[in-house]
């Protein structure tokens, strides 16, 4: 029987307990904080189906990382974070009718995500009434009748902005792209706005796709591999996995990250003996801890030192053919980097030049390198720059489109970037819009939607009424907290289809509605049959995920049910779709991507085979570029310093290890040392004395901007940390009331989230 409205305990800033940070991540500790809560949460039979059809050909794919599969996958293949992700979603505990009678609306508001989140799953769609505190049921019919006679009643489909999720299947991506173009916008932001646009963005213009130009088992082919931005020990542990095969085939790994994570030092596999009663592999040849913002410098520094090398030995450094042959810009980095000053450099990263020589000298000796990257380089001002001049390293000596070489971005979310394949952007390209009013018979808009940012600035402002979000918890992801409350709260209704709640249920419009939906874990049972969804994966893999527990309660409904049934409550018949088969037969949505989506032909045929298919690449399977010249662009980026004011820090938001985006699990930080609370900003010794405060002392957060805006994250709890000088770290998304709205990513319009400048003050009271 399910258990209701269990009891939580919130953390509590007095009792913050502050420890030595780990050298090492996972070993018997990964083993236990795995099982633990699984097993006390679900039980042994419901932990059995789910843990072991994790990530496997006839199982469900983890909705924790976008890391991919190996060929080869182990009986237990998922990572504790994936059987955290698993325990939360397939819980049996429910939020039952007396939860919403007993608990307002504005009480709800004043509750954290962990609390929030362990009231269990939602079972039925709730609707909250203008000028009402409280959530009551309604019927399905009811929900979606007043979801679509509100849409139909706007002046403008312009109005209503659609969101989503990444842990969206591509089916229902599909449909749900499909019913905003056929309702009549293109306003689709989605997560991807929030963490790797910056990726898009800069790999689009320079080599023509932006996503990953390698696979799994580059990883293992490569001679090196620098990790930039990244915290694989909490974010995706399952690549630990691969960096260990790679150490174990002669791979080199420098880290570039302005902590230290555990995860990059020292890798105790659970799944070996060396990494249950041994010392486990040493990860990281060489750790930079580079100063926040200063990725770009370093990038350009490590290009400059390759050219004066080829200049030393002319034709034994630059690889000449693939640069004659595929790429144009080389005599513009030239000009442009040999004005690149030393001092400039040094300022910018807060490194030594010993340090820069010796990763030149690792890139140098190196035949096959990988660079990849995460949040740490994407959620700068300067992201889309910076991530060009990492292009332009690996394009100089040929490392895109051979084995063992590549750029790798790590997605976060399990299927953010399928979403994207799947039309879920709100600037999708022409060829795609075309084929997309071909296959169905009308004609989708074609002007620009907006992205998550600016759909924020216009719900401000009044131009957006109606939020719909397919899962995800965007009050909580977004920058600006104060402001995106404020935001959503000017908007006339909210609709929220999720699997448990968070702090965007408590954030709503006039009218708010909350629709459940079947998470990836349960069986999808429809009237055809049995159905199974696809994801795509961080390298294009595309492959099936069918879920292997009933579900959790009756009548939930799935994400593609829910799409089809507003599509038929707002649209109805306009466009030559069949809602009710979609609903019926998911065979029937994946005909029609077959049809529109480049590289998914054949699509029911490629995903039933073992392993599914993965979608083409041009720079890495031909080293074919996508560009306006149809050849790779070497750039010319001006550096630009991030500057800190006296008695300032450069603050950087960050994930503990005990949560999954903005899903806390709970209030730990096992790797940095952090237990019982989440009220803490980590700073150097060094500065903590510069600045005059002590380690332990309760500070207060200002956000140090020209706005005239008060920014503020108040009592958190000074920890002394290696961290790199002049910078600091807090949680995310905690923090994100320090991000201001207006400070984006040039180009790619993502918040600023790894470069905040802030004032530390003792807290007063």
């Amino acid at each position: 029987m399910a258990r209701k409205n269990p009891h939580v305990e919130e953390a509590d800033e007095n009792n913050i307990e502050v420890g030595k940070p780990k050298d090492w991540a996972a070993g018997i500790p990964g083993i236990y904080h795995s099982m633990q809560p699984a097993l006390k949460h679900m039980g042994v039979g419901r932990t059995g189906k789910t843990l072991l059809g994790l990530n496997q050909k006839d199982g469900f794919d983890c909705m924790s990382c976008a890391w991919p599969d190996p060929g080869h996958r182990k009986t237990f293949e998922f990572c504790e974070q994936g059987a955290k992700a698993v325990t939360w979603e397939a819980t049996p505990v429910l939020v039952s009718r007396e939860f919403w009678a007993d608990n307002p609306v504005s009480e709800l508001r004043g509750r954290s995500e962990y609390w929030l989140g362990m009231q269990g799953r939602l079972t039925e769609p709730m609707y909250k009434p203008a000028g009402e505190d409280h959530y009551r049921p309604v019927s399905w019919d009811e929900a979606f009748s007043m979801i679509g006679s509100k849409l139909q009643g706007l002046d403008s489909p312009d109005e209503a902005v659609f969101y989503t999720s990444g842990r969206t299947s591509n089916e229902a991506a599909f449909l749900y792209q499909l019913f905003v173009r056929a309702y009549g916008t293109n306003n689709l932001p989605d997560c991807s706005n929030m963490c790797h646009e910056s990726s898009g963005w800069a790999m689009g213009q320079t080599i023509g796709v932006g996503k990953a130009t390698v696979t799994y088992d580059d990883f293992a082919k490569a001679d090196l591999i620098i990790i930039m931005g990244q915290n694989p020990g909490s974010n995706h542990p399952r690549m630990l996995t691969a960096l260990e095969e790679a150490k174990e085939a002669g791979c080199e790994i420098v880290a570039i990250n302005p902590l230290p994570e555990a995860g990059l030092m020292r890798y105790k596999n659970p799944q070996t003996v060396k990494g249950i009663a041994g010392h486990g592999t040493a990860l990281a040849d060489q750790y930079l801890q580079i100063r926040l913002g200063g990725d770009m410098a370093l990038m350009q520094a490590l290009s400059k030192r390759v050219l004066d090398a080829e200049s030393k030995r002319p034709g034994e450094v630059l690889d000449h053919d693939f640069l004659r042959e595929h790429c144009e810009g080389l005599d513009e980095l030239k000009a442009h980097l040999a004005e690149l000053q030393d001092d400039t450099v040094l300022k910018a990263t807060g490194l030594g030049s010993a340090e820069i020589d010796g990763l030149a000298e690792r890139y140098l000796r190196a035949g096959k390198v990988i660079i990849t990257w995460a949040m740490g380089i994407t959620q700068h001002k300067k992201a889309v720059p910076t991530i060009k001049e990492i292009i332009n390293l690996l394009l100089l000596r040929g490392n895109i489109g051979k084995p063992g070489a590549g750029a790798s971005p790590i997605r976060g979310h399990s299927n953010v970037q399928g979403d994207r394949t799947m039309g879920i952007w709100e600037q999708m390209p022409r060829p795609f819009m075309d084929a997309l009013a071909k296959e169905f018979s009308f004609e989708p808009p074609r002007e620009s939607g907006v992205d998550a940012v600016e759909a924020i600035r216009k719900m401000r402002d009044g131009g957006i009424k109606v939020f719909v979000a397919m899962g995800g918890n965007f009050v909580a992801a977004i920058s600006d907290t104060h402001a995106a409350e404020a935001a959503v709260e000017n908007t006339e209704m909210t609709v929220q289809i999720s699997t448990k709640l968070n702090r965007s249920h408590t954030v709503t419009g006039q009218e708010a509605l909350i629709l459940p939906t079947l998470g990836r874990t349960e069986i999808d049972l429809q009237e055809s049959g049995p159905q199974f969804v696809s994801v795509e994966d961080t390298v294009s893999a595309v492959h099936a995920s069918e879920g292997k527990v009933n579900p959790v309660a009756p009548g939930l409904l799935s994400e593609v049910a829910i799409v089809t049934r507003l599509a038929r409550a707002t649209i109805g018949s306009r466009i030559d779709a069949d809602w009710t088969g979609f609903e019926r037969n998911y065979d029937l949505i994946r005909d029609h991507i077959s049809h529109v989506v480049v590289g998914c032909e054949e699509y029911n045929r490629r995903i039933r085979e073992w392993g599914g298919f993965v979608l083409p690449n041009g720079p890495r399977d031909s080293r074919t570029f996508r560009t306006p010249t149809g050849k790779a662009m070497l750039t010319v980026n001006d550096l630009e310093l991030v500057e800190r004011p006296a008695g300032t820090l450069i603050l950087q938001t960050i994930r503990s290890h005990d949560q999954f985006n903005t899903t806390i699990y709970g209030h730990n930080d096992r790797y940095r040392g952090v237990k019982k609370g989440r009220d803490v900003v980590f700073v150097s010794a060094e500065d903590i004395a510069e600045l005059g405060l002590a380690d332990g002392q309760s500070v207060d957060l200002h956000g140090v901007y020209g706005d005239g805006a008060e920014r503020v994250m108040r009592k958190l709890r000074v920890v002394s940390y290696p961290t790199a000088r002049g910078c600091a770290a807090a949680y995310y998304p905690e923090a994100n009331v320090l991000v201001p709205l207006e400070t984006v990513a040039e180009g790619s319009h993502t918040p600023v989230s790894k470069a905040v400048i802030v004032r530390l003050e003792p807290s007063s009271g």
